[in-house]
């Protein structure tokens, strides 16, 4: 996003944003109402069926004098986390100077779509505030069902990649319909197939619709069903001690 900054000085900033953004939204414990935040910030939701695409942020003026007020146009999605991520992002839209002016970065001088990576990874800050995220994450011993239960507005998939934002070292895989679909770990290096343990471990809570955990030498494996009717997915985290960099 921005290579001549480091990684960890740009975190720095998308936290410190988000945690102020909670913070004058009055929010002080999960889970996160994203609508609620939106007006805390004077931020208009408005749902509009005829939009194309699930939500856009517009500056729309009124009558009268005044500043262009700032409204988030939502189409309809029947899925709650759905509803939540996309009010977030377009919160993370509207602050984003935030995180530019923090890292005394010119937003014009910038990738074009550097503006969009920062509202992305706002929202995910905002509904998985890294202090609450981590102490819960680590008091729960990383279970997926119980930071689901914490973070309701927040989707398994979310929770999911949030994990790869924080120690220990882990692999997170998805499976879809018994087909990896996502895989990435927070190592650098080239990241390996799923091993027969976590394979094994995979089929197991495929199989049989309920989570499991194993053993990788002395890593933890832990995998969780996220089943409904039609769609049957699996999350997988894996903590590693390393992964190989081929050369």
């Amino acid at each position: 996003m921005f290579p001549e900054l480091a990684r960890e000085e740009i975190s720095a900033a998308l936290d410190t944003v988000a945690t102020a953004v909670l913070a004058d939204a009055g929010v002080d414990r999960p889970p996160v109402d994203a609508f609620a935040v939106a007006r805390a910030l004077g931020i208009t939701v408005v749902m509009d069926d005829c939009q194309q695409g699930r939500v856009r942020y517009v500056r729309l003026g009124g009558r009268g004098v005044g500043c262009p007020r700032a409204t988030i146009l939502l189409g309809r999605e029947p899925r709650p986390e759905r509803r939540h991520w996309a009010v977030a992002h377009e919160i993370g839209e509207h602050v984003a100077h935030r995180v530019f002016s923090l890292l005394g970065v010119d937003p014009r001088e910038t990738v074009s779509n550097a503006r969009e990576v920062v509202a992305n990874h706002l929202a995910g800050r905002l509904l998985l505030p890294a202090g609450w995220f981590s102490a819960d994450a680590v008091r729960c011993g990383w279970d997926l069902i119980a930071l689901k239960r914490r973070y309701a507005t927040a989707s398994h998939e979310l929770i999911a990649r949030r994990m790869l934002e924080f120690s220990p070292a882990v692999i997170v895989s998805i499976f879809d319909h018994g087909e990896l679909s996502f895989r990435r770990s927070n190592l650098p290096g080239r990241v390996p197939p799923p091993s027969p343990s976590e394979m094994e471990c995979f089929r197991a809570v495929h199989n049989l619709g309920r989570s499991a955990q194993g053993c990788q030498r002395t890593c933890l494996i832990q995998c969780w069903p996220i089943h409904e009717a039609g769609w049957r997915r699996e999350i997988l985290r894996t903590e590693v001690e390393e992964i190989p960099i081929e050369v």
